[in-house]
């Protein structure tokens, strides 16, 4: 996708973030949307594909409930400046988008690999023989579009290529569902397997939420 804009990749990923977290539908605003996500330490999140100092000024005087969230796609060092007390950095992330095709997917021994799909959203869930959890993720389809969520593998089940069966069989499951670009949100730790398996960086992401120091606890 050589010539997406951050912009329009930043509304794609939102498209199927909403059904993969079963959140409100994205709300138009002038420096990009606001989405309602309804958790306790989690109520809404804005988020801006090409922040101004401006805009985030404004959007963190207005605030005042904790659990709101800023998603802003910029090098951290660039907008935390425009922030002020009580607004806490989560670990930095990455826009990253791949081209989907069919995958082989096979669990290695002493594991069994379970997929399912309800309601747009694809899951895949790995088990030790015993049943004991190992590694899942889910992949929601929006249009010719997927966004892979929620990938994660048990601590004494990683570096055994887990992560990467997980991502195959999503991206393999997208694909026979229709959709041809995939995009998600990686954390630095990912970003390296996700490059591994041919997805490509396309912007920074700083995430912030606020929670001033009365309600931190």
């Amino acid at each position: 996708m050589p010539d997406t804009g951050t912009s329009e990749l930043v509304r794609m990923w939102i498209d199927g973030w909403v059904v993969s977290r079963g959140s409100s539908d994205p709300i138009d605003e002038p420096w990009g949307w606001t989405i309602d996500v309804g958790r306790p330490h989690h109520v809404a999140r804005h988020v801006m594909p090409e922040p101004s100092e401006p805009a985030v000024r404004e959007i963190v005087a207005a605030t005042s409930a904790p659990g709101t969230w800023l998603k802003l796609f910029a090098e951290e060092r660039a907008v935390l400046p425009w922030v002020g007390p009580g607004w806490r950095c989560d670990v930095p992330g990455f826009l990253m988008t791949c081209h989907l095709a069919p995958e082989r997917v096979e669990a290695p021994a002493g594991y069994t690999l379970t997929r399912w799909a309800r309601g747009g959203v694809s899951r895949v869930l790995v088990r030790t023989g015993a049943g004991h959890f190992a590694a899942r993720g889910q992949i929601a389809r929006a249009g010719a579009h997927a966004v892979v969520d929620q990938v994660e593998t048990a601590p004494e089940h990683r570096r055994k290529g887990l992560g990467a069966l997980v991502m195959r069989a999503l991206q393999s499951d997208a694909h026979e569902a229709g959709a041809r670009t995939g995009l998600l949100v990686g954390t630095p730790e990912g970003r390296a397997l996700y490059s591994a398996l041919g997805w490509t960086t396309r912007s920074p992401m700083t995430s912030l939420w606020y929670a001033p120091a009365d309600t931190a606890a």
